[in-house]
């Protein structure tokens, strides 16, 4: 499922008339009928619905929806917010076919008579505004968000909320908080925002006969991808296929970070592990991380400091996970991007390292694979976090183009990005991970799969994805979103593998 910008909306449209030869008004009746048929689907004949309808394309879809659910038998009041002379084109074509059926609509005429119109029915279709809202929202529009915000009627919005825009970096002024979406073919960014994305609610796509986007951008990953592409094993399998991956952290004060990530590693599928860590730490980790062998590297007021004269020949590493923030971590993170040809996974410290000095990124040999959270990532950038989160998708893909690095920014919507720009959106996960060490867990699962036979795109993607769902199993079954650990997540990786039967 492909992510779009309004432009990228209205050029597919414009590609769907001017080249194809797709009528707008067929457009338009397909899109209208696409979300009727959604909102039949919670619907009795007893049900009184309210359709609140605008001047453009999404009025338009407005003037379909109310006339193919009076033809269904439904009670429906059609409220056209504007004059008629403001209605044009395709929509103009529907505001007249709804009257040439015998139907009718209402003219808006205040708040007042709205707010009556909001009492008397059980749902409320908001059909008002669409993708291309900038700035301050004017009457009549403003005074109806106001009065549809303020009833406890059911809300259904037609492709996005009212008063919600499309793209990064616009501010909502004012918005419909619509209790369930019907979006029309493709996602549009906002709803991966952690700013815009409640004003949703529940939503779902309906398809409406418009292509693919010509260019390959951005796209939702989800549960058949990750089906399609994860990697299988045979029977002939041994350890020697499935990596040999290093973890590098650690510190006397904080030894559980690299032991989740070796543990997650080890039980997301590593053939074999090796933690470099400080013999404090191996101390602390042998007896319960059997499966990992050790290095011990050198150590001074429990920090590691020297990684001179370690082997760094594996096929991933992971690196930063409660190594500290001190000058020393800054040259131990230089010299494994410098040193190491394969993958390298950078989390925690490690991106607090990379703050100093991102050029080191630059022109290595192997990938690189940052992790960062909201707070890392803005870090990274010289920005504040709530410009990042205004722009997640340019900044991120920004980054990655010019330091030539995938990003894994962290979320509610987590965004993967490649080197090239392409991104993906994976959406699985609750607030139970919202807790210390599930960053860890997360690292050691991308480490494990960056190492098996796949894309380094679609192992991000996958673990990812696996990492939410784990924590939506578990909290269906034996946890809280309160209690649930990242230890739990490791553990719980088993019974992701089998419901999934991967």
């Amino acid at each position: 499922m492909y992510i779009v910008t309004a432009k990228e909306m209205y050029d597919l449209d414009r590609y769907a008339m001017d080249e194809i030869g797709l009528d707008g008004r067929l457009l338009m009746e397909n899109a209208g009928r696409a979300v009727a048929d959604q909102i039949e689907s919670e619907l009795s004949l007893s049900d009184g619905i309210l359709v609140l309808i605008g001047k453009g394309n999404n009025g338009g879809d407005g003037f379909v929806i109310a006339r193919t659910l009076l033809q269904r038998g439904y009670d429906v009041t059609a409220v056209q917010m504007v004059p008629s002379s403001k209605i044009e084109g395709d929509a103009a074509y529907h505001r007249k076919l709804l009257l040439s059926m015998g139907y009718s609509f209402v003219q808006y005429d205040g708040q007042e008579s709205l707010e009556k119109l909001c009492d008397q029915n059980s749902i409320i279709v908001d059909a008002m505004l669409g993708i291309g809202v900038k700035g301050e929202i004017r009457s009549p529009y403003r005074e109806a968000i106001q009065t549809v915000n303020a009833s406890p009627t059911h809300t259904i919005s037609v492709d996005l909320p009212s008063g919600v825009p499309a793209d990064e970096g616009v501010e909502v002024n004012q918005a419909v908080k619509a209790d369930r979406t019907v979006v029309i073919q493709y996602p549009k960014l906002s709803a991966y925002f952690q700013y815009t994305a409640t004003f949703y609610g529940e939503w779902k796509t309906v398809d409406i006969g418009l292509p693919a986007p010509s260019q390959h951008k951005r796209s939702f990953y989800g549960k058949a991808q990750v089906q399609s592409t994860f990697p299988t094993r045979n029977s002939f399998s041994h350890k020697g296929k499935h990596g040999k991956g290093l973890v590098i952290g650690g510190a006397s004060t904080m030894p559980g970070s690299v032991g989740l990530t070796s543990r997650a590693a080890l039980r997301g599928g590593a053939g074999l592990l090796t933690l470099a860590t400080v013999p404090s730490v191996i101390q602390a980790l042998a007896s319960s991380t059997l499966e990992a062998t050790y290095i011990s590297l050198q150590d001074l007021n429990g920090y590691i400091l020297d990684v001179k004269g370690l082997d760094l020949s594996y096929d991933g590493i992971a690196i930063g996970m409660g190594m500290g923030r001190h000058e020393e971590a800054v040259q131990v993170l230089q010299k494994v991007l410098q040193k190491a040809s394969c993958p390298v996974v950078i989390d925690a410290d490690g991106l607090y390292a990379l703050e100093k000095d991102t050029s080191i990124l630059d022109d290595r040999d192997g990938p690189s694979i940052l992790t960062p959270h909201p707070g890392e990532m803005a870090h990274l950038l010289g920005v504040s976090i709530p410009e990042l989160l205004s722009k997640p998708f340019a900044y991120t893909r920004s980054f990655a183009e010019k330091h030539h690095v995938f990003i894994v920014l962290k979320g509610a919507f987590t965004i993967i990005t490649n080197p090239e720009g392409e991104q993906w959106v994976t959406d699985t996960g609750n607030p139970g991970l919202a807790k210390g060490g599930s960053g860890d867990a997360l690292s050691g699962i991308l480490l494990a799969y960056i190492m098996q036979d796949q894309t380094i795109g679609d192992a991000l993607c996958n673990g990812t994805w696996i990492h939410g769902y784990t924590a939506e199993l578990l909290t269906a079954e034996r946890h809280s979103e309160h209690d649930l650990l990242a230890n739990d997540i490791i553990e719980g990786l088993a019974q992701t593998y089998r419901t999934l039967s991967l």
